[in-house]
């Protein structure tokens, strides 16, 4: 039996006993590292679950993956170290992992930070300035999230021989190569600095509602190159951002949610106003999106055949501005119809009253 395992001991090859030792050296190191890593990580839950916020929370779940695979990566590194055969081979993948690695990590920074500053921002009862901090955070994070993907893309080339290469080529000629990039990227350029003064100007902010090249609806999201407007019907309208800065549109909710609107009659020249406006303002007092900023009844405009009366009324919200004119426009068409039907502006042909007077004349 010792003869048997002395001649397999025998006919083994140096290498293969240096791939057993690495193997072994690199199960051992990571699985060192991503005990550590669980161990820390419930450390930090316990200590976020007694925050009662949860932007603690938000930022350990969005570190959790890159950091579990960093951990692995830096078992794997000191392991290497002890075992020169598993540092020849991670030496041939360090450049690319390593720069992948640390731009997760940052990404995935970025990403929770901006997460849990926008659950911080929606908490404050001040809705304008939410929708301000909510719109500079998605603007912002963006910028940084691109720039990192973009950092991180060119460390990964910039290991590849045959790409340095082709960037050593370049820069023979790199007046040439600057006019075609400045040429290629120049609507990049443009949505990217269009994105920025919306973060820094604010025209719009997410949750504005605006109308824009005959849409209205409300600001969903914004990014760097276009904004998604939600209708009222549900479709999602996409308006490129250099729009906002470039032509002239409307916000309704730019300082505050609170609005006044109309509700327009058009009625017989011959009708009394008093006991119209007396309505009016009796009933907007039963009404609870009535906010008691502006009420009032007004003769806009007055021709021979018809008046326009003007109803104005305000509400606390766009929502509720437009619940409160529906129901004033339907209430005072049916009061109108039952208490007041001669105010009311008939065009149609009346088929009866037209038989009964040629029966008259019979």
């Amino acid at each position: 039996m010792t003869d048997t395992i002395d001649s397999l001991a025998a006919s083994f090859q140096p290498w293969a006993w240096d791939v057993i030792v690495a193997t072994v050296a690199a199960i051992l190191g990571v699985a060192l590292a991503l005990f550590v890593h669980r161990l820390l990580f419930n450390l930090l839950r316990r200590l976020a679950s007694h925050n009662t916020t949860e932007t603690d929370d938000v930022i350990v779940d969005a570190m959790e993956r890159p950091t579990r695979w960093s951990m692995a990566v830096l078992g794997l590194v000191l392991a290497a170290r002890e075992t020169p055969a598993l540092d020849l081979v991670w030496v041939k993948f360090a450049g690319l992992v390593m720069p992948l690695l640390l731009g997760w990590i940052a990404y995935s920074l970025v990403k929770g930070f901006a997460q849990a500053m926008t659950i911080h921002a929606l908490s404050s009862d001040d809705i304008a300035a939410a929708r301000s901090r909510q719109t500079r955070i998605a603007i912002l994070s963006r910028t940084a999230l691109l720039v990192i993907v973009v950092v991180t893309v060119g460390l990964v080339l910039l290991d590849i021989p045959g790409v340095k290469d082709v960037g050593t080529t370049l820069l023979a000629s790199a007046g040439l190569a600057a006019l075609a990039v400045g040429a290629a990227a120049q609507p990049a350029l443009k949505s990217l600095i269009a994105g920025l003064q919306m973060a820094i100007t604010e025209p719009v902010r997410i949750g504005d509602l605006v109308v824009i090249d005959g849409h209205t609806g409300r600001i969903e999201e914004i990014r760097m190159s276009f904004a998604i407007i939600r209708t009222w019907d549900e479709r999602a309208v996409l308006v490129p951002t250099s729009r906002f800065l470039d032509s002239s549109f409307e916000n309704w909710s730019r300082r505050s949610e609170k609005l006044t609107g109309p509700v327009f009659l058009h009625l017989d020249p011959s009708t009394e106003i008093e006991p119209i406006r007396t309505e009016f303002l009796s009933f907007l007092e039963t009404q609870p999106e009535w906010d008691h900023r502006t009420g009032a009844l007004l003769m806009t405009e007055a021709h021979p055949e018809s008046i326009e009366l003007r109803l104005g009324m305000s509400a606390a919200t766009i929502s509720d501005l437009w619940v409160l004119r529906c129901a004033v426009r339907e209430h005072m068409i049916d009061w109108l119809r039952r208490e007041m039907p001669g105010a009311l502006i008939r065009r149609r042909l009346e088929v009866e009253q037209a038989n009964a007077k040629v029966a008259k004349r019979k």
